[in-house]
This record gives C-alpha cells, sequence and structure tokens, in this order.
C-alpha cells in the first residue's frame, strides 16, 4: 500500500461522532452518565462530553478511569471526585477508593454511555474499567451503550498473542479475565464477548466504527493519535506495547519521561552493544535495535545513565511484540542474570498477592520461566481457540 493510497483512505468515524451526528440509538430525553476523560475526542479534535452535549443529550453524570478527567495523571496514581470544568458535573473516579459506579449513581440515570480508547493489550486499564462498569450496570438493571473505537493495532485475530490470563491465580486490575495479552479485539467487541462468556445480564448495545476494517492500523496513515495516556505518545508505542509492557515488571527502565517510553531498555548495568548484537542474531520478525543511552526521570533508575536498547519496527504485519519481548528478557538474564530482578507491586482492591511480572504476564512463577528460557519457543504464545471463542462478538471484517 502506498502513501497516496493511505493519504485517500477515510478517517473512520468512531461511536462518538455517530452519535454525536445523531445517527445512533434514540437516546432523547435519556439521563446518561458518561465514562470519559480528556482525551477521548471526536474526529475533529473536540471532547467527546462537549460534542454530546451539543448535540443536545441530558449528560447528569461523568465517570473516569486511570489517569483521570485529564488523562494526564500518573500510572497509578489513585484520583478522587471532582466537578468537570468544562461542563460543571459531577466526576466520580473509577480510580480510586472504588472501581465501580455506585448503585446510587446508577438509580439516577436511564442509560451510561462509554467512550475511552484502547491499545490492544490485555494489561491497559481503560478496557477493565469498562468490565466493571458492564457489572455495575447489570446490578442496577441500567442500559449500557458502548460507542466503539478502532483497534489501533489492528484486528487480525492471527496476530492475536498469550499466554492466555491464569484467571484463578493471577487476577489484577491489569488482567482480570482469561484473554490473550495482545487480543485484536474493539472495546465495543470486548464487551459483547464479556456479556457472552461471563453471563452479564445487562442492556447492551454497541454503537459500531464506520470505515474501520480488521486489517487498518494507527500506522496507516488515515486517523489522528491522541495519546490515550501520558507514555502512548504514537501508533508505533501501541504496537510495540503488548511486549515492552512486560518490562514494568522487572528493574529495567523502560522510558516512561522519555521521548520513546515503551520502545525502549535500559539500566546503568546493561551492556547495550552485547544486546544489540544478540538481538540482531535472533532475527526476530518485523524487529531491529539499535544501542541508545538515555536517562529516566521515574520509576527504576530515575535520574541514572542509562545504557539501553532502542527498538524498531520494520513490518507491523510480521512483528510479535509479546514473544520477541520475552525473547530478549531472556537474553538480558542471560548476560546479567545477577541484576535483573522482578519488581514487587501494589495491590487494588480483589486483586491476586502476585508479582508485578506475575501480574503483567499473566502466568505464576513468570520471571522464573522467562529467565530461564522456558518461553523462548514461539509457540508457547499462539492461542488458536481465541478466534472461534470470540466470533459470535465480532462487527467488523
Amino acid at each position: 500500500m502506498t502513501a497516496s493510497t493511505l493519504s485517500r483512505q477515510a478517517v473512520p468515524r468512531t461511536g462518538l461522532d455517530l452519535v454525536g451526528a445523531g445517527r445512533g440509538p434514540d437516546l432523547t430525553g435519556l439521563r446518561l452518565g458518561l465514562v470519559t476523560n480528556d482525551v477521548t475526542l471526536t474526529s475533529d479534535l473536540r471532547r467527546g462530553r462537549e460534542a454530546l452535549v451539543a448535540a443536545g443529550l441530558d449528560l447528569r453524570l461523568l465517570f473516569t478511569p486511570e489517569h483521570g478527567l485529564t488523562g494526564l495523571a500518573r500510572e497509578g496514581a489513585l484520583m478522587g471526585d471532582e466537578v468537570d470544568p468544562v461542563t460543571g458535573l459531577p466526576v466520580r473516579s473509577l480510580y480510586g477508593d472504588t472501581l465501580a459506579p455506585s448503585g446510587t449513581d446508577l438509580a439516577g440515570l436511564d442509560a451510561v454511555l462509554y467512550d475511552l480508547p484502547d491499545v490492544g493489550s490485555r494489561f491497559y486499564t481503560y478496557m477493565w474499567t469498562l468490565s466493571h462498569v458492564l457489572e455495575a450496570c447489570a446490578a442496577a438493571g441500567t442500559r449500557l451503550v458502548v460507542l466503539d473505537r478502532p483497534n489501533p493495532i489492528g484486528g487480525d485475530l492471527a496476530l492475536a498473542e498469550g499466554p492466555m490470563l491464569d484467571e484463578e491465580r493471577c487476577q489484577s486490575f491489569v488482567g482480570r479475565w482469561s484473554m490473550p495479552i495482545r487480543h485484536s479485539l474493539t472495546i465495543g467487541e470486548l464487551a459483547r464477548w464479556w456479556v457472552r462468556s461471563r453471563g452479564i445480564d445487562v442492556e447492551l448495545e454497541v454503537v459500531p466504527v464506520e470505515g474501520w476494517t480488521r486489517d487498518r492500523t494507527a500506522l496507516d496513515g488515515a486517523a489522528h493519535w491522541t495519546p490515550p495516556s501520558p507514555a502512548m505518545p504514537s501508533g508505533l508505542t501501541a504496537l510495540l506495547y503488548p511486549g515492552t509492557c512486560l518490562f514494568e515488571g522487572v528493574n529495567l527502565a523502560e522510558g516512561r519521561s522519555t521521548a520513546v517510553p515503551f520502545r525502549v531498555l535500559g539500566a546503568p548495568w546493561l551492556d547495550a552493544e552485547e544486546m544489540v548484537r544478540r538481538i540482531r542474531d535472533l532475527q526476530l520478525p518485523g524487529l531491529l535495535a539499535t544501542p541508545y543511552p538515555f536517562t529516566p526521570l521515574t520509576r527504576d533508575h530515575a535520574g541514572e545513565a542509562c545504557q539501553g536498547v532502542l527498538l524498531a519496527v520494520t513490518d507491523a504485519a510480521a512483528l510479535r511484540p509479546v514473544r520477541s519481548v520475552v525473547r530478549i528478557l531472556s537474553v538480558v538474564a542471560e548476560l546479567h542474570g545477577d541484576r535483573l530482578e522482578e519488581r514487587t507491586a501494589p495491590h487494588m482492591p480483589g486483586e491476586s498477592p502476585r508479582t508485578a511480572l506475575e501480574k503483567l504476564f499473566g502466568q505464576v512463577d513468570a520471571f522464573a520461566e522467562i529467565s530461564s528460557g522456558q518461553w523462548d519457543d514461539p509457540s508457547r504464545f499462539d492461542v488458536p481457540q481465541w478466534a472461534e471463542a470470540v466470533a459470535d462478538s465480532l462487527l467488523y471484517r
């Protein structure tokens, strides 16, 4: 596909765009709640809540996920309730003392609209906010309308990557229910699948995206990219994120606070030159590496000069980010087994008491198994039953 072909592709119209234009379900006269934040925008870059108010919808209450209403709060920072300075509406945080809307709040609403971006990875918390909203709406008998958005790393189910989450032992807010790390669904398809697979008795409607197909990604030049959270500056970052987020489970800097978050790995003790040689020898599909020193300002090795490795994507269709990064982690363990350590993790309400890497990878003893090479076999990341399991929930071809 040429650059000129890409430039002629129409920007997909999200569920938000369609409802704002009066082309979704009839919401006239309904008292509405909205799960949103400042980076949930229309295709012409208006805040979603402003567009819905301008369309005449009766918004009564806003709910916000991790990173708060601005979308800029630091990862993991618990947020409180507030008042929206744009609309004057009350805002309930779903990433603080509670993770779900209360029955009291839902009792004053006829329906809740959910409109948040996703990045196609199991550990992105916006999708788990949706899971709690689904359950809360079911308990309250409140209608839920999901305004769908494209999966920015595509919907090709052949590119889905495990492992499947060990739900019984590794459940957390970065993985509540069993599914692959790279899932290849849209947020609306996830909602439909959860309703079916979890037996959630809720009145659910999904407003599909218009003009999106499963082969399209945020790299195709056809859509605006607005960072959905502080460390997700580009579609390229999102493409690597299903793998590179695993660096957060060990004492490697992943590039937060730099120009290339989730595209690098580094530490003061890392032999970057040897790492690059090893990665090139592995010939990981669609991936190249180069030395890249950097100094992170937050998290591991904050303020320390790190020897680093920058990852570059040469072929998005060939890239397998999860299996590639797991193989890279096993190389780090080979070179620096005396320095590489897994990180502990804070626990949200109801979470399994597991390490950060176990929660992210979704498997008990993840650090020991990855470090010893037990996950070096690429076939271990295959999820052959996934496409069949979600087939009835798909909305796009």
